[in-house]
């Protein structure tokens, strides 16, 4: 897969509209998501045993999703090459959420996918992640937002 690939499905207009939903979900709770995609893996990480699932814990590390007052960042990795959305929620909203409403989300995202709507696909995912959000963790007095908002293109081969 040429490593420009992702570029078709998420050009700028789309990166800046998951980007505003993102911002203005964050409103709206305590939470904190970042959304990053992912080309595809190199050839000797899958030989190796790599998954979709196993790369989204390394980039949730690598994007210290993880580093939240309430623990409550969630992490959408998209791995283009394999269709494959995986949803990496933080300890503090994971012990409130259960895996399958995480895997509902996916799901969502992955019907608008194959239909070739990229954009409203992650837009419905962020609407419903908020949803979750919004329910385990309002607003406080104090809401900073802790991560920043823009998606991430994880470049080939990070480690």
């Amino acid at each position: 897969m040429p490593p420009w690939a992702w570029r078709r499905a998420f050009p700028r207009a789309t990166l800046d509209a998951i980007e505003a939903a993102i911002r203005e979900s964050e409103t709206r709770h305590s939470g904190e998501i970042r959304f990053a995609i992912e080309n595809s893996l190199p050839a000797s990480w899958v030989w190796r045993g790599m998954t979709g699932r196993k790369r989204a814990l390394e980039v949730f590390s690598f994007l210290r999703v993880w580093d939240t007052e309430h623990n409550s960042g969630v992490l959408v990795y998209l791995l283009v090459a394999d269709h494959d959305i995986e949803i990496i929620a933080d300890r503090g909203i994971a012990a409130r959420v259960d895996a399958a409403a995480w895997e509902g989300v996916a799901q969502t995202m992955e019907a608008a996918f194959r239909q070739g709507e990229f954009a409203c696909g992650v837009l419905e995912g962020i609407q419903q992640i908020s949803a979750m959000l919004e329910a385990h963790f309002p607003p406080g007095k104090r809401n900073p937002d802790e991560l920043p908002d823009r998606p991430v293109i994880v470049p080939r081969g990070y480690k």
